[in-house]
């Protein structure tokens, strides 16, 4: 079978720019990676999460407050993209939406219209909503879009704990899914996997025409991973490194949960002024509940297991103890030397004659294997 001239140009580019990509993160036989930190201006005022990522990689976005919904006033997108732009990983936007059987609710809020700050939409499953919210939405502009995958992942919706009891009389459940894409970016072929959880929450409510039931339910965990035709296995490492090391900052975390907790209490539909969330800020508690800290652990939780999801073929995952934070640090595994400077970057070589600190104003320290 022939190919044209164009696609073998392509495929030669590609593999260029991916070599070239590796070659800022791997110089001298070693994996950089460096931790990108986004800062929440605009609200909160800290630092709101943090990453590892391959040096050279650009981090994009962050936090914003779109302020329609009290339960979920802020929301996070953004992207981590490689020098040549090809490879990238991306965090999409959560989505919150409700759905009833109450045909007098539903008449005087239809689907596609908004019922206290959620978009009114019956409930979907992971993979439809890739294909019919996220896809359309951020995939619209490229060339030749083409779905070649989707499938569930039911092991990762029971590892979320589908169908626990999250209230008296509300049933709790989770689903998870992935669609594979390919599609052409600048000419050249591209090939992406996306993933999705979809949590719901479904309570009965006693109304003038009987019991109805009513569900909440969020679309979240929504990220992707994008490299050239063909090297999307082979930047399986990379990849994996970023979502899981994504992690929230726990003060930001407290802060954004005990937000969230004032506004639903007092009901607020739309927030107008930001002065008016600095406000509510300002009397949030510095101390972290228990109950906030287990939250917080079992959503960071979800990043790994997804994760895991992708990059079962990589070489696993080595513990290593960091003086510097004096604590456990996870990193591909597999490399016989592990080097931090501190400052939250590491290089993870098998050349044992490579020293980051030569040619360098940083401090490179070896660390050690747990």
């Amino acid at each position: 079978m022939k190919m044209s001239r164009r696609v073998c140009g392509a495929w030669a580019l590609a593999a260029v720019m991916g070599a070239l990509a590796g070659g800022s993160a791997e110089a001298g036989g070693a994996l950089r990676l460096r931790k990108l930190r986004s800062v929440d201006k605009q609200g909160i005022g800290i630092e709101a999460f943090s990453l590892l990522a391959p040096a050279g990689w650009a981090l994009k976005g962050g936090v914003y407050w779109p302020l329609d919904n009290p339960a979920m006033p802020a929301n996070v997108a953004f992207t981590v993209t490689s020098p040549t732009g090809f490879e990238q990983f991306q965090a999409f936007p959560n989505y919150m939406f409700f759905w009833t059987n109450n045909q007098m609710l539903l008449a005087n809020f239809p689907a596609g219209s908004k019922y206290l700050g959620s978009v009114v939409r019956p409930v979907e499953t992971p993979v439809q909503v890739l294909q019919r919210v996220v896809i359309p939405q951020f995939r619209k502009n490229v060339a030749n879009l083409r779905v070649v995958g989707a499938q569930p992942l039911p092991n990762l919706a029971r590892q979320l704990g589908a169908g626990q009891q999250t209230a008296p009389g509300v049933r709790s459940a989770a689903t998870a899914g992935k669609v594979r894409l390919e599609y052409q970016l600048a000419a050249w072929p591209m090939e992406e996997e996306l993933y999705a959880v979809v949590e719901t929450h479904t309570y009965p409510l006693q109304t003038l025409q009987g019991v109805c039931t009513n569900v909440s339910w969020v679309a979240s965990y929504l990220f992707s991973f994008r490299a050239p035709k063909g090297q999307l296995a082979g930047n399986a490492e990379k990849f994996w490194v970023m979502a899981r090391s994504f992690r929230p900052n726990p003060q930001w975390f407290n802060k954004y949960t005990q937000l969230v907790n004032m506004l639903v209490q007092r009901q607020i539909q739309q927030i107008r002024q930001i002065g008016e969330i600095s406000r509510i800020i300002s009397r949030t508690n510095d101390e972290i509940s228990d109950m906030i800290m287990r939250s917080y652990k079992q959503r960071s939780a979800v990043y790994d297991r997804l994760a895991d999801q992708f990059s079962q073929a990589i070489r696993g995952v080595d513990a290593y103890y960091d003086p510097t934070s004096q604590g456990r640090v996870e990193l591909p595994g597999g490399y016989d030397r592990v080097w931090s400077n501190g400052l939250g970057d590491y290089v993870l070589t098998d050349d044992a004659n490579f020293d980051p600190n030569v040619d360098s104003n940083q401090n490179w320290t070896p660390l050690r294997r747990q």
